[in-house]
């Protein structure tokens, strides 16, 4: 069958390269990012894996401003662009066999004349109940043939964080989230059935919401019990 050549795509990491996500990157020869590493020291931590081609996202300020929003590149035969957001994509798509873009978190292969539009989804903190995705582009080295493999690594996330289904990393986009609902007057189970987490921690949210008049989101998270959560979680 001949040399393939496995291609990484992922996108929206957010400043967090997750052990999973580098177990997958170690099998490819070069890694695609189209945006929003948000950390100088996520995109060094690619590079240390492989060869990285990436653009510039909404969210990579300051260390990313030489960094280009489009990108456009042969690889293995392949006529490839990246953008992070696919609406400021104004270029033409005729003779491209992907455009590769993120923002939305969400999985996405729609093809337009013969070009894909591919969205490889969110592997970075993940955005609360959004499936963690990534995607590897291989490509048959004698016939120029391509696929992509969907990289779903939700089950495997879901393990890791444990029965609250939280990340350290997306606690207080959960406590705004709380808050939010709290706002719209549902009630404690109704909140943690819609938000996909265990009522006890709605409840704390809520406990810390009430007593303490004025708190934002990041204050209720700096006076949760979260640091003894996951120091029981790391002892299993």
């Amino acid at each position: 069958m001949g040399n393939v050549h496995r291609i990484a795509v992922l996108s929206d990491t957010h400043g967090r390269l997750r052990r999973e996500v580098a177990e997958v990157l170690e099998t490819c020869e070069v890694i695609l990012h189209a945006g929003d590493i948000n950390r100088r020291s996520t995109l060094e931590e690619l590079e240390r894996i492989a060869p990285v081609y990436a653009v510039r996202g909404n969210g990579d300020k300051g260390w990313a401003e030489g960094m280009a929003k489009e990108l456009e590149t042969m690889l293995f035969g392949l006529h490839i662009c990246m953008i992070h957001d696919r609406k400021e994509w104004k270029g033409n798509p005729e003779g491209k066999d992907l455009i590769i873009c993120g923002h939305t978190h969400r999985y996405e292969e729609k093809r337009v004349k013969g070009t894909l539009f591919f969205n490889p989804g969110s592997c970075g903190p993940r955005r609360f109940r959004l499936p963690v995705t990534m995607a590897v582009l291989e490509v048959q080295e004698e016939t120029g043939e391509w696929k992509i493999e969907k990289i779903d690594l939700t089950e495997k996330v879901e393990r890791a964080a444990g029965p609250t289904g939280l990340e350290e990393g997306n606690l207080k986009q959960m406590v705004e989230a709380i808050l939010k609902e709290m706002r719209a007057g549902r009630r404690v189970d109704v909140i943690a059935g819609r938000l996909g987490v265990e009522r006890g921690f709605v409840e704390q949210v809520c406990r810390i919401y009430v007593t303490h008049p004025g708190v934002d989101a990041q204050g209720i998270v700096n006076k949760m019990e979260v640091s003894e959560l996951f120091e029981h979680r790391a002892g299993h």
